[in-house]
């Protein structure tokens, strides 16, 4: 049976962020903590090793996989800062067209540092987010 790497775990956020090697990196990292904090209203939590992540929903695809993950979430990662959004929702496409200079993969948007993108389309897309999340994954 499949079980997730990524789990809520009881580490600091604040030492991880104080961890992060590039003092840039570990700016943007508090500049995303409070933005993520304020516009969620959940407490940030690690995920894993490396992801910190807001609030929480539990997924059961049609396969039958299920499991636990973070709404939104962001990580400073070496190479770039990792932004942790839904997957699935058609407002996505268009939130990304204004989110200022980025990359995406299948679930992560990519950006080097916070002074490239836009806060309020930032702010709009983990409000997005959240919601589509919520709506899409209810809590029993």
């Amino acid at each position: 049976m499949y079980k997730p790497k990524t789990k809520e775990t009881d580490n600091s956020v604040i030492e991880f962020i104080e961890s992060v090697d590039h003092p840039k990196k570990r700016e943007d990292a508090y500049t995303l903590l409070d933005i993520f904090t304020e516009t969620t209203g959940f407490e940030a939590k690690m995920w894993g090793p490396s992801i910190i992540g807001f609030g929480h929903y539990h997924y059961t695809y049609s396969s039958g996989h299920e499991g636990d993950a973070p709404l939104v979430g962001f990580s400073p990662r070496k190479a770039k800062i990792s932004l942790y959004f839904a997957t699935g929702d058609t407002e996505r496409a268009h939130l990304l067209a204004n989110f200022g200079k980025h990359t995406t993969g299948k679930s992560c948007v990519y950006i080097n540092k916070v002074a490239d993108i836009d806060i309020d389309v930032l702010k709009a897309f983990i409000k997005q987010s959240v919601t589509f999340l919520q709506e899409t994954y209810p809590n029993p």
